[in-house]
């Protein structure tokens, strides 16, 4: 009897992950890794501080009952391996929940603190924690902090983010995109429409017309960052995760003002993915169809692209270019808010002298007198 109350208990505690939410985990324990290799190589960083301020209880069952680790786990070892690798530089880990059984459970599964490297669990609402926090980043400097933000709705409070978005540092944000598109045509209750209304920062009255467009809701997000960001240059990504019925479910925002970063996390993510833009099931090889000019007209599906769209792009960009520098088509890609510059470039490259007719060769070039790689593209 008494072990039925605790395993119906730990049930409770412990959430079943979908596989596109193990998906999740695995990116952002991806682009953990590789951000933190890149900022601790950095002289001028000291360290790094990690807030995942809705972190669940860091354990998981998957569809076949078996334990999974969750984001909070993941992130806490893969920085604990990078503290012992960069010893003089300080690494603290704050992970919050507001249900304490959560975080008692989390407790359990998280590696111990060394010299250098600190986790500071805590219960609290999430938004109070942060607006504890966020005000002491002003002026703190050569701290880079990630801020996971992974409410489990459609809620997002701007106001406490705000201090995240005008230091140096990074926000992840999981918008709750399929929340809205599902249930904002029939809110009837006063505070579910205030939760859409501080969501988007917009009356109910004019959120009702999005509808399920689930467009309207991605570029209302996207605006909204875009006027809390400060006067810098910030670049902001996001990715689509659907289930395994092809539905949208979410979106993961990535917003940063290091260029470096947002190249990072789209390399990031086209691998966790399998080489394309999200976790819908896709066909790469869809029926590629020529028009009467010979060129490739076959329709792409904007919610799930590969490297031939990534090829596609730049044939549509560069046209009739001849000798284009390397550099210059990868940085093209650089500044694109989906497709990847790097991790892809030998798909890329093959794609586009297979499939568009380009010629990659080696010239001297006139200027420097050293050999360099250029590419010439098909009219």
């Amino acid at each position: 009897m008494r072990s039925d109350m605790m395993s119906g208990r730990k049930k409770g505690v412990i959430s079943k992950a979908s596989p596109h939410t193990i998906k999740k985990f695995e990116l952002i324990e991806e682009y953990i890794k590789s951000w933190a290799q890149k900022l601790l190589l950095t002289e001028s960083c000291n360290g790094l501080i990690f807030i995942d301020c809705m972190c669940n209880s860091g354990v998981y069952t998957d569809d076949a009952g078996q334990l999974v680790k969750g984001t909070a786990v993941r992130v806490s070892e893969a920085l604990r391996e990078a503290s012992r690798s960069y010893t003089e530089k300080n690494i603290h880990i704050y992970l919050n929940d507001k249900d304490k059984a959560r975080v008692d459970e989390l407790k359990k599964h998280l590696p111990q603190d060394e010299r250098n490297f600190k986790i500071v669990t805590s219960c609290s609402d999430a938004h109070e924690l942060l607006r504890t926090i966020g005000p002491q980043l002003y002026g703190t400097g050569h701290l880079h902090y990630f801020l996971l933000y992974d409410p489990y709705d459609a809620t997002i409070d701007w106001e406490a983010l705000l201090p995240f978005f005008r230091n140096w540092g990074e926000v992840m944000i999981n918008h709750m995109v399929s929340d809205p598109v599902r249930a904002i045509t029939s809110a009837k209750k006063k505070t579910t429409k205030a939760k859409y209304e501080n969501t988007y920062l917009e009356d109910f009255e004019k959120l009702v017309p999005y509808g399920s467009d689930k467009k309207a809701y991605e570029a209302r997000v996207e605006e909204i960052i875009n006027s809390l960001k400060g006067a810098r240059r910030y670049y902001v990504s996001a990715f689509p995760f659907y289930n395994t019925q092809n539905s949208l479910v979410y979106n993961l925002i990535h917003c940063t003002s290091n260029k470096e970063g947002f190249k990072l996390y789209k390399k990031s993510a086209w691998k966790v993915f399998g080489a394309q833009s999200s976790t819908k099931h896709s066909v790469e090889n869809r029926q590629l169809s020529f028009n009467l000019f010979g060129e490739i007209t076959e329709e792409e599906d904007e919610s799930c692209l590969h490297v031939i769209d990534i090829a596609k792009y730049l044939q549509r960009c560069l046209k009739g270019r001849k000798q284009v520098p390397l550099d210059e088509m990868w940085e093209l890609l650089d500044n694109h808010p989906i497709f990847p510059s790097e991790g892809f470039r030998n798909d890329i490259k093959s794609d586009l002298t297979g499939f568009f007719d380009a010629k990659i060769e080696q010239i001297v070039n006139p200027d420097t007198g050293k050999k360099e790689t250029v590419i010439s593209f098909s009219s």
